[in-house]
């Protein structure tokens, strides 16, 4: 027998799941942007410019200096933005999440398989020890 818990019948229910038996609270949003956020994130990532948007700029001066953690750490931002975990430095969740979530993955989707293909279709015609621009006298 499985146990679920009922709320009481003068409870109201919220987005985030809570109770409360004054009625719903506001839910509040941040002023940045998910699409600037993940845009940020997705192009220069590892220059951090999505952390200073944000408003951390010890992790953004951190991630700069780093290169965004050789790629790592820019990474896992962009995966946590586009899972909804992005937050601003006072902890509120990004605006236009929801609205926005199902084209911010298919254009990652679209640009990570066409950077895939290109570097595939390089390597495969000898383009990767270098060549590209390189002049025979």
């Amino acid at each position: 027998m499985a146990y679920t818990q009922c709320a009481p019948a003068y409870a109201s229910h919220h987005n985030d799941g809570q109770y409360s038996q004054y009625g719903p609270y506001p839910v509040t949003s941040s002023t940045r942007s998910f699409v600037t956020t993940w845009l940020l994130a997705l192009l220069v990532g590892t220059l951090g410019l999505d952390r200073f948007y944000l408003g951390k700029l010890g992790t953004g001066l951190l991630k700069l200096v780093t290169f965004g953690g050789l790629g790592v750490w820019a990474l896992v931002d962009l995966v946590a933005v586009l899972c909804g975990a992005g937050h601003d430095k006072d902890g509120l969740p990004l605006a236009g999440y929801r609205e926005h979530r199902l084209v911010a993955w298919t254009i990652t989707a679209v640009v990570t398989a066409t950077a895939c293909g290109v570097s595939w279709w390089a390597y495969r015609n000898g383009y990767s020890d270098g060549e590209i621009g390189t002049y025979q006298y």
